[in-house]
Parts: C-alpha cells; sequence; structure tokens
C-alpha cells in the first residue's frame, strides 16, 4: 500500500466524491477535500475528524479566481490525483430548456476541470505519477444517446469529453495521465433512488481503474469497471 500519495478531491461533502474520501484516507493517502458549503458537509466533517490525513478546503467550483486562490494556497503541496468530481444535474427536456442555467451548468461541469488543470499544473508536475481525472458520465457519449432529452447535462458532460482528450495532448509533455471516468448509474442525490450500484461499489472501482492507468490510456473515456466507453 501506498502512503505517500496526495489527491485532491472537488464536491467531497456527498455521493461519489465523499466515497471518495473515505476510500482514499482509509487506503492511507493524504486527502485535500473542498467543499462549496462546509456548514452542509456534516458526514464530511465527521469523516475528517477520525483521519488527520483529510484537509478540508472551502471552494465555490463554479470561481475560477477561487481556483486560482486555492491554488496559491496550496503552493507547496505535490498532488499526485486530482479529480474533478463536483457537478450538477439540472433537469430539461426540449422546450423546457433555461438558457441560465444552461450556462450555469457549462462553468461547473466543463470549463472548472480545465481551470483546475491550469492553476494545479505545478502541483502535479512535482508529482513522478500524476494524474488528472475528470469525474464524467456515459450520459455525454454521442453514441450511446438513444432516449434524447437532458440537453443540458448530455451537453456539458460530452464538452467535458473533449477538454480531457485535448489536456491529455497538451498536458503529455509534463507526463501528466489525464482520463475521463463514468462511475456508473450511482445511487446518490444526483443518480436517483434507482441507480443499479451503490458509491461504495463505484469508487472501489474508480481506484482500480485510476490506480492502473498508464500513459497508454491517457485521453480515453473508462467506466468504473474498465471498460472504455464509446464516444
Amino acid at each position: 500500500m501506498t502512503t505517500s500519495q496526495t489527491v485532491l478531491i472537488t464536491g467531497a461533502n456527498r455521493g461519489i466524491g465523499l466515497e471518495y474520501v473515505r476510500q482514499y484516507a482509509q487506503e492511507g493517502k493524504t486527502v485535500y477535500a473542498t467543499v462549496r458549503d462546509m456548514a452542509q458537509a456534516v458526514e464530511l466533517q465527521s469523516l475528517a475528524a477520525n483521519y488527520a490525513r483529510i484537509h478540508l478546503l472551502a471552494l465555490d467550483i463554479a470561481d475560477i479566481s477561487a481556483i486560482q486562490a486555492l491554488a496559491r494556497e496550496l503552493s507547496d503541496v505535490s498532488i499526485d490525483i486530482l479529480i474533478s468530481n463536483a457537478g450538477a444535474y439540472p433537469p430539461s427536456r426540449f422546450g423546457k430548456t433555461d438558457p441560465q442555467t444552461w450556462l450555469q451548468t457549462f462553468q461547473i461541469n466543463t470549463l472548472t476541470t480545465y481551470y483546475l488543470a491550469e492553476a494545479f499544473l505545478p502541483h502535479l508536475q512535482r508529482s513522478d505519477q500524476a494524474k488528472l481525472i475528470a469525474m464524467t458520465s456515459k450520459m455525454g457519449s454521442m453514441t450511446d444517446n438513444s432516449s434524447g432529452g437532458e440537453y443540458i447535462y448530455r451537453s456539458t458532460k460530452t464538452a467535458l469529453n473533449m477538454v480531457v482528450k485535448s489536456l491529455s495532448l497538451d498536458l503529455q509533455p509534463f507526463n501528466i495521465i489525464v482520463a475521463a471516468l463514468h462511475p456508473g448509474w450511482v445511487r446518490t442525490d444526483m443518480g436517483g433512488p434507482n441507480g443499479l450500484i451503490d458509491t461504495k461499489t463505484s469508487v472501489a472501482g474508480l481506484r482500480k481503474v485510476i490506480a492502473g492507468l498508464d500513459r497508454a490510456q491517457s485521453g480515453e473515456f473508462i467506466a468504473y469497471d474498465g471498460k472504455l466507453v464509446p464516444w
């Protein structure tokens, strides 16, 4: 078990983000966990109270200047795994989409991964095995879309996938592996109660995928079970 690695996780107050924090802390990694509203992160704070290696940080992921400020705050930290997990899923269908919500969701689901990569590049460069992970969704797959609808969420995740692909090429000279991961249909506040798997199963699979990523897989779209997802 590697105990010296450091992981930065956004959107860590619930669901998949919270489970990432739990499992990586149990594995012995140092975890920096960000949340927008610390007062609402009761379960995360309880978890952090049991692990000295968990560090809680307030961050509004939609605020680019806040991302940059956090990078400066952590200027001396080497990051081995950066997981861009925070996201939003506003319902939408044909004839029922709000343009302002659409733009705000692009900010959260798409732009933030790019600006995290830009701001935390120096931190990732200090690692000899850095990995930048964007949590995406099969709902962003054009090939897989057979039901339509959900215009806002689908389009922002499809755009995120393209950001990941470009980052995988632009960060190649820095030996940083970049991947877009699909967590499966998980029973969370976002995924709903009918999800096929729980967060523990999803994150256990995702961690296995992340641990096994090599440079040949940089830029790929991969599910929690290790299978490639069609674009």
